[in-house]
């Protein structure tokens, strides 16, 4: 066996230690010799590893941890195809911008090019995904490239998103000078937050002043701005829109949500306030065609957010919440033109459409097939679960049914880029990065299948997540496309397999559910014995609002049909907007 030095004066121990200092709990990943010397040493400092099953549920799951907790979120894959296997966890967190550190190796340095076993150069292929992949060849080079690496991950000065550094497997067997282990490197991170400028605040106020129908839209980079963000709302009244990347910065019962009348606002807005931001198709690109005439304010803390699709009447570059105080430190003592009765109507519209869908759901009637329609599903998880449960949906036709039917303050789904999967991995991390809360996750069969080995994670580290899988034999969402559009089913129809008896070989306490009925006992029982899963069989007849949308047809222009529409007319108008 190769002789090298102590294992406390490696490369490998230098890594646990600056994870340590970060605060890193946990570590998630799937072992191989290429990062043996790190894994080792992140046990012998008390980090926790979860080792999963697969490399990209370990990305999962350390993007979930960094999205709960607002910190860094860590992966250990070994070299090749655990590289391989991860990028797709890498690629949904760099659509999310979630803050995770993807850690592997490589071969030693004698052996590369050469083709040594699992050589690859996994930094050129994740240049594309990642803030920052780097290969760190000395190890002097190190403790300094790990808080870089970090603060980049962070978002400190730039978009948050993961970043990646590999090791060849001598240098994590070297031993790093003492010298270059400079305290500072230690810290964790200071987060720049920058004041917006003076004059750009006096010219938000005269937007917002002078506007009769103020919509403000938040995403991910207005998190931790709620009270600021809840304030300015009321002192505007103004309405406001959620979206899935800042779920519960703004609670229900607030005066300016009006979600449920989403297509409506969008349509009549005059100002539209996006803070932290971007403009993608779930937003129909900030399009005339859906928003109307209306002017624009666009406040973000870096310019990824800031000039995608519309620029702004303003353009404020500088933290969000410091920027909402600062509004309203300076806002003017008269009274805004905010139209109060347009913003009340669409409240009320909203309370009555949102009460109108709770009743409903309690008694949606079974399809043809005797099967219960999901929204009994969901009705039935609504009744049962604590308000401050962490709600994680799942699926693509399933997760349309979830988005609505099933609230919560804390949510996370596969977000923008669509990347169906994450259930289990999300819920096994969030049981337990947030243990004093319940945690569920709402998922379709045909996403559970992606990652459904996950479960023997969950029981070995005794993860207490509630899984709770939707069960309708097929990916529903498709086979009505495919019904309606083309006439024929090819390739879409799924088994109503028994996921609770392979749950239940895993360990697990499982059950299978088939009658509405039987679900408020099933949900006490699971939730008392957790690690735990729920089948519940499904109708695959009942049609969600996307597949009634044309989201899985891909129209040209827009996401949805009827945005398409609009899209379409407006730009074969040749109006130009003023």
């Amino acid at each position: 066996m190769t002789s090298h030095t102590p294992d406390t004066q490696t490369v490998a121990d230098l890594i646990a230690r600056f994870l340590k200092s970060q605060g890193i709990q946990r570590v998630y990943g799937l072992c191989g010799g290429h990062i043996m010397p790190i894994w080792m040493r992140l046990d012998a400092h008390g980090i926790h590893i979860i080792d999963t099953r697969d490399e990209r549920a370990a990305v999962y799951m350390a993007h979930a941890e960094a999205e709960l907790t607002g910190g860094l979120g860590v992966a250990l894959v070994t070299a090749g195809p655990g590289v391989t296997n991860a990028m797709t966890g890498i690629a949904n967190a760099h659509v999310s911008r979630a803050s995770v550190l993807v850690l592997s190796g490589t071969p030693p340095m004698p052996q590369e090019n050469r083709g040594g076993l699992q050589d690859m150069v996994h930094t050129e292929m994740l240049k594309g995904m990642t803030r920052l992949s780097r290969t760190v060849r000395h190890p002097d080079l190190v403790l300094a490239t790990l808080s870089e690496a970090s603060a980049c991950a962070l978002g400190h000065g730039g978009d948050s998103g993961p970043v990646f550094l590999d090791f060849p497997v001598d240098v994590l067997r070297a031993r790093p000078s003492a010298a270059v282990q400079l305290p500072e490197f230690f810290k964790a991170p200071h987060a720049p937050r920058a004041l917006p400028h003076p004059n750009d605040v006096q010219a938000a106020l005269a937007l917002l002043w002078q506007a009769k129908r103020p919509l403000f839209i938040s995403g991910r980079g207005a998190r931790g701005s709620n009270v600021a963000l809840q304030a300015l709302l009321s002192r505007l009244g103004a309405v406001y829109l959620d979206t899935g990347e800042s779920r519960g910065l703004v609670p229900e019962d607030h005066a300016s949500v009006v979600g449920a009348m989403r297509g409506q606002v969008m349509q009549e807005a005059d100002v539209v306030v996006t803070l932290g931001r971007k403009l993608d198709f779930q937003l129909a690109f900030g399009s005339p065609a859906v928003f109307g005439p209306a002017k624009w304010l666009r406040i973000a803390d870096n310019a990824a957010h800031l000039r995608d699709n519309r620029r702004g009447e303003v353009e404020i570059l500088a933290d969000v919440g410091l920027t909402l105080q600062a509004l309203l430190d300076a806002a003017p003592a008269h009274a805004p033109a905010t139209d109060t009765a347009w913003a009340q109507g669409l409240r009320q519209q909203h309370v009555a459409r949102a009460d109108k869908l709770q009743k409903s759901m309690q008694s949606a009637a079974p399809g043809s097939d005797g099967l219960m329609h999901p929204n009994r599903l969901l009705s039935a998880l609504r009744q049962a679960l604590p308000s401050s449960s962490v709600v994680v949906a799942d699926g693509g036709d399933f997760l349309s049914f979830a988005r609505v039917g099933l609230p919560a303050d804390t949510y996370l789904d596969p977000g923008s880029l669509g990347c169906i999967g994450i259930g289990t991995p999300f819920g096994v991390a969030a049981s337990l990065a947030c243990p004093d809360q319940t945690v569920v996750v709402a998922t379709g069969d045909g996403a559970f299948g992606f990652n459904a080995m996950e479960i023997d994670t969950a029981v070995r580290h005794q993860a207490p997540v509630l899984i709770v899988v939707a069960n309708n034999g097929a990916w529903a969402i498709e086979v009505r496309d495919q019904q309606e559009t083309h006439g024929k089913v090819v390739g879409t129809r799924l088994q109503f397999a028994d996921h609770a008896a392979m749950a239940r070989a895993f360990g697990m306490h499982a059950q299978r559910v088939e009658k509405a009925e039987d679900l408020p006992g099933a949900i006490a029982s699971a939730l008392n014995n957790l690690p735990a899963l729920l089948d519940v069989l499904i109708t695959p007849e009942a049609a969600s609002s996307d597949a009634k949308s044309g989201l899985a047809w891909v129209p040209d222009l827009q996401a949805l049909g009827s945005w398409d529409d609009a899209e379409r007319a407006w730009r074969q108008s040749g109006k130009v907007s003023t």
